[in-house]
């Protein structure tokens, strides 16, 4: 029949979600959200015990890191007078015409959800302990036959799965990321095909359909984020040349000199015969001074083309100078 669902479909919903809840990872450590859907066509069971060990085994293949699996089983009661007996796994006749629907849900160290009906006056402890006890034994079988198929959640998820990161940033470098107008921001996510949020606490999510796209922004962030630290290496642009050297940007806003001395191998006599403004360069942090200023050395160094050789020009013994050929000559 055609229809949506009953009470009882959402209640057992609820109850199979309960049972997940306890071992779902927090949102800073897994910051995505997870939408499981539990098709069941027919059973003469519970099913939503079957929904649990089938939602548990799907997150674990999905790679949701949950510590782990978690089954499900339902303990029945048949009651005459004093005399009962504990049924495991019930099915639907048993459910009808029994005294009891006990529904425990949980992992090999304890209970996540419960749920009971009954149709007696009341239960006894030792009908509770020994149902509890049953559901247990019950449970671990269905783990071990579980636990065959994965053993415990996939390191990584599915290189085409969503990705998302979380990274944590002094929230005073907030404007490294935006840019002005917003500028860096929209590059990145432009450039890495990426969608980012950043929260006032510090807090940047990074969402990507791919896993390279998300590593790429991410590293991009970490850099513009970080502190200039001696020795590090950047891959700048030149964004102005002065008489003593260039000025490389390693990440927006900051600068750094790159002294004439370090454009190329050999003396240079203007910057702009090796870089001009817009090139690229490797460089290498040096020095970092109290007043946050940046010393730079070029990494892959270029030689200066050498001074084309010809005969030395002839000079006078008037200026102090020797022509070629009386150098060597003695007086005789």
């Amino acid at each position: 029949m055609m229809r949506g669902p009953s009470r009882r479909d959402i209640g057992h919903g609820s109850l199979a979600e309960r049972a997940l809840l306890a071992v779902l990872p927090e949102e800073e450590e897994f910051p995505y959200t997870i939408r499981v859907v539990s098709d069941v066509l027919e059973s003469n069971g519970s099913s939503s015990m079957a929904s649990v060990c089938g939602s548990s085994l799907a997150l674990m293949d999905a790679g949701v890191p949950i510590p782990s699996a978690v089954a499900g089983i339902s303990i029945g009661l048949v009651m005459k007078d004093d005399d009962y007996r504990l049924l495991t796994d019930i099915q639907g006749i048993e459910d009808h015409d029994g005294d009891m629907d006990f529904k425990i849900a949980g992992t090999r160290e304890g209970i996540t959800a419960i749920q009971l009906d009954i149709k007696s006056k009341g239960l006894s402890r030792d009908i509770l302990s020994g149902a509890v006890g049953q559901a247990r034994r019950a449970r671990l079988k269905i783990l071990d036959r579980m636990d065959v198929c994965i053993p415990s959640a996939r390191e990584e998820m599915a290189a085409h799965a969503p990705r998302i990161h979380v990274i944590e940033i002094d929230p005073e470098k907030i404007g490294a990321i935006i840019g002005t107008g917003g500028r860096v921001i929209r590059r990145i996510q432009s450039d890495h095909d990426v969608k980012i949020d950043v929260e006032d606490d510090g807090r940047v999510f990074i969402a990507a359909t791919e896993a390279a796209s998300a590593e790429a922004a991410l590293k991009e962030i970490e850099t513009l984020t970080k502190d200039i630290e001696v020795n590090e290496v950047y891959t700048g642009k030149v964004v102005r040349t002065a008489p003593f050297g260039a000025f490389v940007e390693l990440v927006p806003g900051k600068d750094g000199l790159l002294h004439i001395s370090q454009v190329a191998q050999g003396r240079v006599e203007r910057v702009e015969d090796v870089l001009n403004v817009g090139d690229t360069v490797e460089v290498r942090v040096i020095e970092v001074d109290p007043q946050g200023k940046v010393r730079l050395v070029r990494n892959d160094v270029p030689p200066v083309a050498p001074p084309s050789s010809g005969p030395r020009p002839f000079r006078n013994r008037e200026n102090g100078s020797r022509n070629r050929s009386s150098q060597g000559r003695r007086r005789r």
